[in-house]
Parts: C-alpha cells; structure tokens; sequence
C-alpha cells in the first residue's frame, strides 16, 4: 500500500474549506440604513433587503438582485430538460413561475431574470441561488424527474437541471 497521500483525494463533509469569495455582489460591508433600491423599490432596513416602504431621506442604492439584472450576471441558471418539458412547457413553466412569486414576499432578492428556449430545452436564470435550487426541487416535487445541481461555492453560483423523458 503507498503510504503517500493523495493529494487529489475528495474533500470529506467534516473538513472545513477556506473559501475566497469572488462574487461581487456579495459585499464585505452591509449599506446604510435605511437604503432603497430606484429600481424594483426593496429596502434595507433592520440588516436585510424587504419590501417595507423606506423612509423618504434613505439612501439611494441598487439592490444586490437589481444589479445582477443591470449586469445580466445570473446567480444561478435552471435548465428544463427532456420530452416532457416539450409536451408540457405551460404546465412546468406555471411551476417555475408560482415557486417564484411563493419566495417575492419573504425574499426580494430572489426574482427570476429570464426564461430562454436554448437547445437542451429551456433555461431559467434568477438573481439568487436558493431560488435556483428551491426551482428545481418544486419540478421534481410536482413531476417527479431527475436533478442535478453543481454549486460553485467561490462564486455563489449554482447550476441546475431538471430532467424528464416522458
């Protein structure tokens, strides 16, 4: 047996990463409060982005969500795979749609950017990962399939996919 490590051996659960955060929307620092975004109208308040009114002195300042649409910079992208998508776009796409407005009240940052028709079969992108991740949960949960996810933790990215043949 080599006694040598391999240092290309999985990382375990119980060993801690030390990850270099790129993502820009990410910030160190949290916005002043009270901030408001001109664009879709969140406010920061009490340490998170809601949708309570702010008060008329808040400082100006895109949302972190407002950003990524600005940028067209997805958080997160779902693709909509299979013979099933294509026979029943109306009914997956009404998933898609209603798994969204379920998070808008609690979450403003969570907001679908757009749904594109791409060769694989369709593909939604959204400001924030956990909707990615909460989308294709709600489409295996309503119609069963199969999903992957890969979630690139240094970016706050995730990539998912759902699929069913028939």
């Amino acid at each position: 047996m080599n006694s040598r490590r391999n240092p290309f051996r999985p990382v375990r659960h119980h060993q801690q990463m030390t990850a270099v955060h790129d993502d820009s929307y990410r910030r160190n620092e949290k916005p002043p409060e009270p901030t408001s975004c001109p664009e879709c109208g969140a406010a920061y308040l009490q340490g998170r982005w809601t949708w309570t009114a702010p008060p008329d002195d808040a400082h100006i300042e895109l949302c972190p969500a407002c950003q990524r649409i600005h940028d067209d910079l997805p958080a997160g992208y779902v693709t909509l795979k299979g013979d099933f998508v294509r026979a029943h776009r109306d009914e997956v796409l009404a998933v898609v749609h209603a798994c969204a407005t379920r998070e808008k009240p609690e979450h403003p940052l969570q907001r679908i950017m757009g749904i594109a028709d791409v060769a694989a079969g369709v593909e939604v992108a959204t400001t924030d990962a956990h909707l990615a991740r909460g989308i294709a949960g709600a489409l295996q949960g309503a119609f069963k399939g199969r999903v992957s996810i890969r979630f690139a933790k240094e970016e706050n990215f995730l990539r998912a996919t759902w699929e069913r043949a028939k």
